[in-house]
């Protein structure tokens, strides 16, 4: 066979497994990262509450509007996992994201309620961005120490954010630096959704985007 009919014999193969698979089904890399945003649309997303989540310019916005609590969740619930996002805060103001978590109710007070462990994030340095809180539980289980707190960037800067969830063992890094290496005696929480949160009181405005998720057996 011919280069030349070598090469068109692949892009029809390759045609037609793209064609055949299902729409909005997000694309998997080699290694096992699957993106959890495609930089169009909230597919795949649920809003919880009455807080602004919209895709700007290739990113996810959120912004207080009412002044209650506000969870971005996936659709999809998660058990072992790497996680990896990259986020800026716009104006002070506390958000997070959320592993294994649920939404377990909404009042009109507050918003919605949540259950699960909470990574912190706060565009003001000091304010434990990385570390670990149980809401509905124990509160602040663990926060990055006085040097880790160093490697958050200015507001209006991205900050790269991982996380490895594996059974009881929970890692956090910002920016490449590791702000905390857990491991839980008491897990209450084992699976459930990945959230992004707008923290009650407003004053919110963060934007967040490359988001991928690798799923591991343990």
């Amino acid at each position: 066979m011919s280069n030349a009919l070598f090469l068109k014999s692949a892009i029809l193969t390759c045609s037609l497994v793209w064609a055949a698979l299902p729409q909005g089904v997000p694309a998997k890399t080699r290694s096992g990262w699957v993106s959890l945003f495609n930089g169009k649309n909230l597919d795949g997303w649920k809003n919880n509450g009455q807080e602004k989540w919209v895709v700007d310019h290739g990113t996810i916005l959120c912004e207080s509007t009412v002044g209650h609590y506000g969870y971005l969740t996936t659709e999809k619930t998660y058990k072992n996992f790497n996680l990896r996002l990259r986020f800026t805060g716009e104006k002070a103001g506390n958000s997070g994201v959320f592993l294994r978590s649920r939404i377990i109710g909404d009042t009109v007070d507050h918003g919605p309620d949540i259950e699960g462990m909470q990574v912190e994030v706060d565009p003001t340095v000091g304010n434990h961005t990385g570390g670990l809180y149980e809401s509905g539980g124990r509160g602040w289980v663990i926060q990055p120490t006085p040097e880790g707190e160093k490697a958050l960037k200015p507001i209006g800067q991205w900050n790269l954010l991982e996380i490895s969830a594996h059974g009881n063992h929970i890692v956090t890094k910002l920016n490449r630096v590791q702000m905390v290496d857990y491991t839980d005696s008491t897990p209450r929480f084992t699976e459930g959704v990945v959230g992004l949160q707008i923290h009650v009181g407003g004053g919110v405005r963060v934007r967040w985007k490359d988001i991928e998720i690798q799923e591991t057996d343990k």
